[in-house]
């Protein structure tokens, strides 16, 4: 049997291929007590209170170990209703979810770079004001629980439960693999769980306010994030 325990090495492509197996099985909520099991203290999820999926995921691992790391990317370009939903996930599940800033401020980063530089150089703005503040989150941990989903987008179709994270240098766990769109939404209903307010004006997936737009039926969840650009990801996760 494989041995799970985790290591701050990039495991082969024999030890994935069997903890995926395993894990394949498994429900959310088992998956996500196996990564608790396994990876605790050095684990933490990330939320963005821009997705419905990380709500589920934090609803079910606070109800797993209230003690949870949780955190999110706080870019200084986010909507107001997220920073609300995240006040009201304080106050719900008692829990303080640390935000991460860049290193510029909006102003800084306009007077260096130019007044939008996510026009000029999406990419690099995300490298800044995402990517880096993702790597400080991630100092220390040996895993991390993400809300990747194959419905999501064409570029995520082969997620597993677990991906060796080459970008981070850790375990990136994810529990809603194979879930769809519909399934998360019959357990946020179900469970009562807040929920981003924007996504029910058209914003299944919610970033920073200069770069999200609402998503036309029939298009990707993620096709109003970069709308009108060739960029599909920012950068954390491809």
């Amino acid at each position: 049997m494989t041995n799970l325990t985790p290591v701050l090495e990039k495991p082969n492509d024999q030890t994935l291929a069997e903890i995926n197996a395993k894990l394949a099985g498994f429900g959310p909520q088992q998956m996500l007590e196996w990564a608790i099991r396994e990876f605790s203290p050095d684990l933490t999820l990330a939320c963005s209170f821009g997705g419905v999926s990380g709500m589920v995921l934090l609803d079910m691992a606070v109800r797993i170990d209230p003690a949870i790391k949780v955190f999110y990317l706080d870019t200084g370009f986010l909507f107001p209703e997220t920073y609300a939903l995240e006040k009201e996930i304080e106050q719900r599940y008692g829990i303080k979810p640390r935000p991460y800033h860049p290193d510029l401020t909006p102003d800084e980063q306009a007077e260096r770079f130019g007044p939008e530089l996510w026009r000029t150089n999406p990419d690099q703005c995300c490298a800044l004001r995402k990517v880096k503040p993702n790597r400080q989150a991630l100092e220390g941990m040996q895993a991390w629980i993400a809300g990747l989903r194959r419905d999501q987008s064409t570029t995520r179709r082969q997620i597993q439960p677990v991906l060796w994270d080459n970008k981070f240098n850790l375990y990136k766990i994810n529990p809603l693999w194979n879930w769809t769109e519909e399934m998360v939404w019959i357990y946020l209903k179900a469970e009562e769980v807040p929920y981003n307010k924007l996504h029910e004006q058209g914003y299944p997936s919610l970033g920073c306010t200069n770069c999200t737009k609402p998503v036309a039926a029939g298009e990707d969840l993620r096709a109003g994030r970069w709308n009108g650009s060739n960029k599909t990801e920012c950068g954390l996760h491809y």
